[in-house]
This record gives structure tokens, C-alpha cells and sequence, in this order.
């Protein structure tokens, strides 16, 4: 009996990462195209604090958004195209 309460625990536990694991890969949502920011709205919203954007992509719902920071930085950005908020970085640390 203890060992079938064990397996049912590990096996909720299982299912709740995957559950999150999901979650995390539509961090951006699945809001039709025509509801996006354009890239020049995100590129304008990147200028207001010094930084060049030097690209916009889209990549898994997200816009991925390569720029140099007003420090002189390498930086890309993975935005919400919806309301363009940044959902993840990846920084240049060097």
C-alpha cells in the first residue's frame, strides 16, 4: 500500500512540472498576429532608454529582440509581442 501512495506522489509531482514546463513555453500567449506590437512600436520602446535595436525576430510566439545597450552591451531580449513586455534576456557578459 505504501509503495502504490509513493507512485501516485511521484506521479502528481511528474504531472505538475510538466504542467509548468508547458506553462512556461507560451510565456508570450497565443494572441493572433494582428493583435502584435509592430516591430518599429518594439524598436521604439527599446530606444526610450538608449538601446539600439539591431533586430526583431519572431521565435515561438515571442519577438526576440537583438541589441546593443546604451553601455555599449550585446543584449537579446524575448519580448510579449502583445504588450512588450520583456519575458527572458540573454545578456552579453563580456
Amino acid at each position: 500500500m505504501r509503495t502504490m501512495i509513493s507512485a501516485v506522489a511521484l506521479f502528481t509531482l511528474l504531472a505538475g512540472a510538466s504542467a509548468a514546463s508547458a506553462e512556461d513555453s507560451h510565456k508570450c500567449g497565443t494572441a493572433a498576429e494582428s493583435q502584435w506590437m509592430s516591430k518599429d512600436a518594439i524598436k521604439a520602446k527599446f530606444a526610450v532608454d538608449g538601446t539600439e535595436v539591431r533586430q526583431v525576430k519572431v521565435e515561438d510566439g515571442c519577438y526576440e529582440v537583438y541589441a546593443v545597450t546604451k553601455d555599449g552591451k550585446k543584449t537579446e531580449q524575448v519580448v510579449n509581442p502583445v504588450t512588450g513586455e520583456v519575458v527572458g534576456s540573454e545578456d552579453d557578459e563580456g
